[in-house]
Parts: C-alpha cells; structure tokens; sequence
C-alpha cells in the first residue's frame, strides 16, 4: 500500500465512525459542541500518532505473548499525558469531556490500529496510517457535532449562528443516534457503500 493510501484510508475508504462504526460511545457523548469533538478528535489523533510510532518501534522486541499488554500500557501512557496536558493548559474541554479523556486509553481504534497495523509495518506508515485514521475520527465528530451544534443549540463554536428555535432534541442522547444514522447513510450514499474492511 503508498503512503498516500495509508493516509487517506482513515478518511473515506475506513473512517472510524462513518464506515467502521468504531468508538461510538465518546463521539455520541462529546459531540454536543464543536469545541467539544475537535477538542477529543486532537487527542484521539494525538494518542493515536504516538502510540503507533511507539508499538512500530518496539515491534520487533514485544514478545508474541505480551503484545496487547504492552500496547495498552503505551496508549494508556500517552492518554494520560493527553489528560494532564488538558487539565492544566485547557481546563475548559478538560472539564466538558470529563471522564472521555482517560478513556481514550481503551478506545478500540486505538488498539486495533496498533494491533493491525502498527505491530506489522513501519514507523513511516504506522504514523501516516496514525493521521489518517485519526484525521478520519477529527473528521467525524468535528461535522457531527457542527450539526448538533448548529441545529441543537443556535451555535457553532458557542458563537450565535441566527436560529430562532433550535431543535433542542439535537442536544440529547436521542438526537446523537439521529445525527450519527443520518451521518453514516449520507456518507455511505455519497461515497458507496462497498464492502467494509
């Protein structure tokens, strides 16, 4: 596979939430505000780069039967650098994602790109193959929760967008199963269905 497809692959061909239906959980909690998803896709993306560099590394030197407990314990290092990072230099999204934030650290795509991927191939790869997928992720929740934003609370960014009556359902844990089924049936109509990796 190029490097171009190792990039680009997280944001169409395999998008995490769109295509994959992977870490649903924080993308229905935290796309409430857009500052909220860009704010987790960063630190999904960031975790997600570094521990993939990390696990193609020492690939070579895990042995068989400690790979995923090693690869957990790197996640979990670089999740909670994420974590104090947000606690002490933006305790606003620290504070709105709340417990999402340690969490990271057992997101599944996380896990299966380091077990997929990273364990087999280089670090070049592992790291484009890292920005893609979490690029593909950033993507996600960044156009979920514009939408849910937008239509939910008037807003985009907390700034005022113009709507009079915002359907405030949008807001909701039902309106996130909404945004997130209309999301999947409009990606998939504009970019095939296709078979799913």
């Amino acid at each position: 596979m190029s490097s171009r497809e190792n990039l680009t692959r997280g944001l169409i061909a395999e998008n995490p939430i769109f295509r994959l239906a992977l870490g649903a959980c924080p993308t229905l909690a935290v796309t409430t505000s857009t500052f909220n998803g860009l704010g987790m896709g960063l630190a999904v993306l960031f975790v997600l780069s570094c521990s993939n560099v990390l696990v193609s590394l020492l690939r070579k030197f895990v042995p068989q039967a400690m790979r995923i407990p090693s690869y957990i314990t790197i996640i979990t290092t670089f999740a909670t650098l994420v974590q104090l990072f947000c606690e002490a230099y933006v305790p606003a999204l620290y504070s709105s994602l709340g417990i999402f934030l340690p969490l990271i650290a057992v997101n599944c795509i996380l896990l299966g790109r380091a077990e997929a991927f990273a364990s087999k191939n280089g670090v070049w790869d592992s790291l484009l193959d890292a920005i893609g997928m979490g690029g593909g992720f950033t993507l996600a929740l960044v156009i979920m929760a514009s939408i849910r934003e937008i239509f939910g609370a008037g807003t985009w960014f907390g700034l005022p967008v113009g709507f009079d009556s915002p359907a405030g359902i949008l807001q909701l844990a039902p309106g996130g199963f909404l945004v997130l089924g209309v999301c999947v049936a409009v990606f998939n109509k504009v970019f095939g269905k296709g078979e799913t990796p």
